[in-house]
């Protein structure tokens, strides 16, 4: 919960249905769920339960076909696309599998790119974060001269430059071998409890979701177990 009770995040009978016709699907099914404030949750779900779809929505990367989703207080389908890429400028930090670091930008200058973009002095806040996930010596390194591990430590410094209200992240280890996926948490887990920025992460593995304070899990888009109801 927000300083005042209320959640960081909702989604309230969220329902995505793609196509029309016999080729329709129905990806979500009336998912109404909360995250509060700080709080590090995992989602589960097989393959096409739909567990990144609801990422999508609740992050304003998508839009449900009905329902309603806020964040910090604002109610997405009143934004546009403008208000939506400014309410995840400012709030919202994301992780994926593959990284998603620009080639021909530096560690550092990977991090500094959200912080450029919001108009803040990004030099300083850069190597601290690159000093946190321990790549502070790093910093002058293309993506393609790390591993990916070492990528996935940049992508995470890079989340959480502007200081997000949430970050969300989707299989962010998927693409790593066990003992780097584990550092990754950790460093995600240490960053969630030392930043207070509420952590929503989806995945396949067990052993990370155990990391989590809480679970929910989809099947055949709706919520089927919630460890915190």
């Amino acid at each position: 919960m927000t300083s005042d009770g209320t959640p960081l995040v909702e989604a309230a009978g969220v329902s995505r249905v793609f196509g029309e016709g016999e080729a329709e699907v129905h990806a979500l099914e009336d998912v109404s769920v909360a995250f509060p404030a700080a709080r590090f949750t995992a989602i589960m779900g097989p393959s096409g339960s739909g567990k990144s779809t609801l990422m999508h929505i609740l992050a304003g990367l998508d839009r449900p076909t009905s329902g309603s989703v806020v964040l910090d207080g604002t109610e997405l389908a009143g934004l546009d696309d403008r208000g939506l890429t400014q309410l995840r400028r400012e709030k919202v930090g994301f992780v994926f599998q593959s990284f998603q670091l620009i080639p021909t930008l530096t560690a550092r200058e990977n991090v500094q790119v959200p912080l450029e973009l919001r108009g803040e002095d990004a030099a300083d806040r850069a190597d601290d974060l690159l000093e946190r996930v321990g790549l502070g010596d790093r910093g002058h390194h293309y993506p393609a001269q790390l591993s990916g591990g070492e990528q996935q430590r940049v992508a995470l410094a890079r989340a959480f430059s502007t200081r997000p209200k949430v970050l969300f992240a989707d299989e962010p280890t998927g693409n790593l071998d066990a003992r780097t996926g584990a550092t990754i948490i950790d460093l995600m887990t240490a960053l969630n409890r030392d930043l207070g920025t509420t952590l929503v992460l989806v995945t396949h593995d067990l052993d990370l979701a155990g990391r989590a304070r809480r679970t929910i899990r989809l099947a055949d888009g709706a919520v089927v177990a919630d460890s915190a109801a």
